[in-house]
């Protein structure tokens, strides 16, 4: 199932990917503008970099799925030999499998730009598929769940919205209410883990529970977008 919707989302996603990996890029050179340097451009670089997962796995899933409700494409698969459970993690996987090079090439340009050190950037291999997870999933719920395939767009767009706004702005400029709203979001933990192994010394036990929380949430967002698929599928 993840080599089916692998080669079925290549040809489309590809462009799509350049449009994420320049969007980061230049929110990045925007942002050097008022940010100079210290937490503030880690946050910054690490926000940037996972947007482009939450551009892929969040709204364009949310898209797909809504389309393929709508277009009754659901049928389709109701007739293949796989569990709801496959579809959905075939899809989200192929998904977030295109968010890897974008956000490998934000990351290296945000580090270079806010002169941060690379040397732990290989953080971004446990990042990125946790923070795909969590975000394919919840893409997929919102695809799955929305009335209608208009609103499937809405939705992804808004969680795209709030990956930006929440996860690009330094956490200590947003209001406290908002801060609450940010700790709700599945991709902070893993912003948060990738902006702490800028750190000179990095708390790897910390970074290590940022991403246990992004795993769970993924777990369980995945488990939300497979329930959402049998509801949708029976309809």
């Amino acid at each position: 199932m993840y080599r089916a919707q692998l080669s079925r989302a290549r040809v489309a996603q590809i462009p799509l990917l350049f449009v994420a990996t320049f969007q980061s890029v230049g929110i990045m050179v925007l942002m050097r503008g008022v940010v100079d340097g210290g937490s503030e451009a880690r946050a910054v670089v690490a926000g940037s970099s996972v947007l482009v997962v939450a551009f892929v796995a969040l709204n364009l899933l949310a898209q797909y799925f809504g389309q393929l409700r709508a277009g009754g494409g659901l049928d389709h698969y109701a007739t293949l030999p796989v569990p709801p459970a496959a579809v959905v993690l075939g899809t989200a996987g192929a998904y977030a499998s295109f968010t890897v090079p974008g956000t490998i090439v934000t990351a290296v340009t945000g580090s270079v730009l806010f002169q941060l050190p690379m040397g732990h950037l290989w953080v971004l291999v446990a990042v990125v598929p946790l923070s795909g997870a969590a975000l394919a999933g919840l893409g997929a719920a919102l695809g799955l769940l929305a009335p209608r395939q208009e609103f499937a767009t809405l939705l992804g767009q808004l969680g795209m919205s709030a990956a930006l706004l929440l996860g690009v702005l330094p956490a200590e400029r947003l209001p406290q209410p908002v801060g609450w709203a940010r700790d709700l979001l599945p991709s902070t933990y893993g912003v948060e883990a990738l902006a702490r192994s800028f750190d000179a010394s990095p708390e790897w036990a910390v970074i290590a529970l940022d991403l246990a929380v992004c795993a769970v949430v993924g777990v369980l967002s995945l488990a939300v977008a497979t329930w959402a698929y049998r509801r949708a599928a029976v309809r």
